[in-house]
């Protein structure tokens, strides 16, 4: 199902494919693909066991998306082995393992949806008109439910990194 007009692209109205993630489902299952000696595929049950939170950005080519990921990384040093963290983008995995090595982002795996799109059709985040991500943040817990949603109503603004920390906190315990 596609849901028109779900954010906006510098005031433009956008198409969201898919049904939006709602707190308390399944994390949806998709394929993303990162580079680790050679492509590789991770999907969400990779993360069960630890709580989750997963950084959606249309392109770390792109400033806004560049300081979603380093605000980030920044704020999930103090949970160490603890908990899971991705940042998912269409950007192809050795670009985003070009762009974590120059910018010491450490705290964050870089998973790509270049192959299928499956992440953006199934979360409800792939921008139908731009065939990109909307921005977002999910915090999954380690049985693998959705216990934080945000979608951000305008791509070019950056989430709510506050409330994404205090739910990934409330995982934590």
């Amino acid at each position: 199902m596609a849901r028109s007009g779900a954010v906006t692209f510098k005031g433009n109205p956008m198409t969201l494919a898919g049904d939006a993630v709602q707190v308390g489902q399944p994390a949806p299952d998709c394929s993303l693909r990162y580079f680790e000696g050679g492509l590789k595929t991770a999907s969400p049950a990779d993360w069960r066991g630890k709580p989750t939170i997963v950084s959606v950005v249309p392109s770390l080519d792109t400033p806004t998306c560049q300081t979603q990921t380093k605000k980030f990384n920044d704020q999930l040093g103090q949970f160490g082995d603890k908990i899971n963290a991705v940042t998912v983008s269409l950007d192809l995995p050795f670009a985003m393992n070009r762009f974590c090595g120059a910018e010491g982002i450490k705290n964050l795996r870089s998973l790509s949806d270049y192959w299928d799109r499956s992440f953006g059709q199934k979360w409800g985040m792939l921008i139908e008109e731009l065939r990109i991500l909307a921005r977002g943040t999910f915090v999954v817990d380690a049985a693998g439910k959705v216990v934080y949603a945000e979608t951000v109503g305008e791509v070019a603004q950056e989430p709510n990194y506050e409330a994404a920390i205090a739910a990934l906190k409330a995982q934590v315990g």
